[in-house]
């Protein structure tokens, strides 16, 4: 996969396998549409999610899980599982949904629909995503990256990034922090991010762009001399920003920028959404591709 994150829904798809049956529409010759039932959503326990994940991998003793959230789907009627899968190759979140008998489990993307589909996600980011950014403040596309300092599909992304904000001055990127738990040193390298861009948003844009190119030379026992030395190099004070990166205040900052993306489906890096559209596979979408998405944002048709 071109994003951090390991490739175990595969697993995952061949194992939850949805038999639904499908019922003959009745005929009718009325255009009214039926009226909707709203009903409450029946959650499975956490006793038989466990179950259901024993049954599912129990033949791999290297495999484990955590549960993470048992909770009503933004689609209505079924209820959403996230789960922590972990094995030597590190860890993955996955989200499956299941349906209101409890006997089916559908691996897939619950994705919005309508006549405007992503305006909903795009107004939420216009409001909650505050994070560094550039290009026009008037811009008529927006995208939102959500990135991870010790992500090598971020370090990747960058050129991608770079040349689409060249090829489209139209557009303004915003940078939200979105450090993985499986990162070592992520987390430190946000708050240092969080509070270089609070201080001076023009030194954040070097000093992430410097911690990209040093990525594989970065420990978590170094990070702290490390950064401090980058952020020196961006043009503020390293000592001040180490102070800053150490308060509760400043993880609270970046705990809330992984909320936001975690509200907006976010479970992996690099993540971004051009107009509110949720771009998870950058790595494998070719730039013409990008590019155009991009373009089509910028005429208001999305």
């Amino acid at each position: 996969m071109h994003r951090c994150s390991i490739v175990i829904c595969l697993i995952l798809c061949l194992t939850l396998a949805v038999n639904a049956q499908q019922k003959p529409a009745s005929e009718s010759s009325a255009s009214t549409p039926k009226a909707v039932t709203i009903t409450t959503t029946a959650l499975p326990s956490e006793e038989t999610v466990n179950a259901f994940m024993h049954a599912t991998f129990g033949y791999e003793p290297e495999m484990s899980w955590k549960i993470d959230s048992i909770r009503p789907s933004k689609a209505q009627g079924l209820a959403e599982v996230t789960v922590i899968l972990s094995s030597p190759q590190g860890r993955q979140q996955s989200v499956f949904y299941v349906t209101p008998d409890g006997k089916h489990a559908i691996l897939g993307e619950v994705i919005p629909f309508g006549t405007r589909p992503f305006e909903a996600t795009h107004k939420v980011l216009e409001q909650r995503a505050k994070g560094p950014s550039r290009g026009p403040a008037n811009a008529a596309v927006t995208i939102v990256e959500f990135s991870d300092l010790q992500c090598p599909h971020c370090k990747a992304a960058q050129p991608i990034i770079e040349k689409l904000l060249a090829d489209v001055p139209n557009s303004r990127l915003v940078f939200q922090n979105f450090p993985l738990p499986a990162h070592d040193w992520a987390m430190k390298g946000a708050a240092y991010a969080d509070c270089i861009g609070r201080a001076n948003p023009e030194a954040f844009w070097k000093f992430i762009a410097r911690v990209y190119d040093a990525q594989a030379d970065i420990l978590a026992t170094s990070a702290d001399e490390k950064f401090t030395a980058f952020a020196d190099q961006a043009g503020v004070k390293g000592s001040e920003i180490a102070v800053c990166a150490a308060k509760d205040e400043t993880i609270g900052r970046v705990q809330g920028s992984v909320a936001l993306g975690q509200s907006m489906e976010v479970t992996g890096t690099p993540t971004l959404f051009i107009n509110g559209r949720r771009i998870a596979d950058l790595g494998q979408l070719p730039y013409e591709i990008l590019k155009k998405l991009v373009e089509f944002a910028a005429k208001g048709e999305m």
